[in-house]
């Protein structure tokens, strides 16, 4: 039984790992990067190196991952600023009645779990993305942003997120306390979990 559909035009670079129950087609992955199981990822899309892009998430065309981006469970990228299903006259739309707007994603980011990014957007270098959250500007780089619609939380002042977001501080309770200013406090019960995660990063 086939478990991977991928299409002759697809290119992979070397040790790349692909699980179950994929949909490739007209992309090129980077060498060493992996894909997990229920992804599609459609023509045109370009990821780099060293990637992680984890299962049930939905890249489409016109979006371009560079090296060392996490992508997280779940994510899905749009690329359709006024998307319908057909034209005035009832006819279903062809790939000629609408424009592709493209999205990037630059090195070293991380988008988190059930993220939904809207195109015409650039994810900067190292910036991480909430889980969760609706990206619909352009996230600076070094930069943590959640909610909906996705605001800028802090800058990441340190090279490695992890000691960033509380390895070796109490930034990370900082964080969640930003959080619930911010959003409320329906980020509260969250707050120990969510920062052994971080701390695991």
């Amino acid at each position: 039984m086939q478990t991977q559909r991928i299409t002759a035009d697809v290119r992979l670079g070397t040790n790349v790992k692909i699980y179950d129950f994929v949909n490739l087609y007209g992309c090129a992955i980077g060498e060493n990067t992996k894909i997990g199981t229920f992804v599609e990822i459609q023509k045109g899309v370009t990821i780099g190196k060293n990637c992680k892009i984890s299962s049930h998430t939905f890249i489409c065309e016109g979006v371009m991952i560079e090296d060392e981006v996490f992508i997280g469970h779940n994510v899905t990228f749009i690329n359709d600023v006024y998307p319908r299903a057909t034209e005035a006259n009832g006819k279903l739309q062809t790939e000629t009645d609408w424009v592709c707007i493209p999205t990037r994603v630059k090195a070293g980011a991380s988008i988190g779990s059930g993220a939904t990014l809207l195109c015409g957007i650039t994810v900067g270098e190292n910036a991480i993305v909430g889980a969760g959250s609706v990206v619909t500007k352009d996230v600076p780089p070094n930069t943590i942003v959640a909610g909906n619609p996705a605001r800028v939380l802090r800058k990441i002042h340190d090279s490695n997120p992890a000691s960033a977001a509380g390895k070796n501080d109490d930034s990370g309770k900082q964080f969640f306390q930003r959080l619930d200013k911010t959003y409320g406090n329906s980020f509260s019960s969250w707050e120990q979990r969510s920062v052994e995660q971080l701390q695991n990063f």
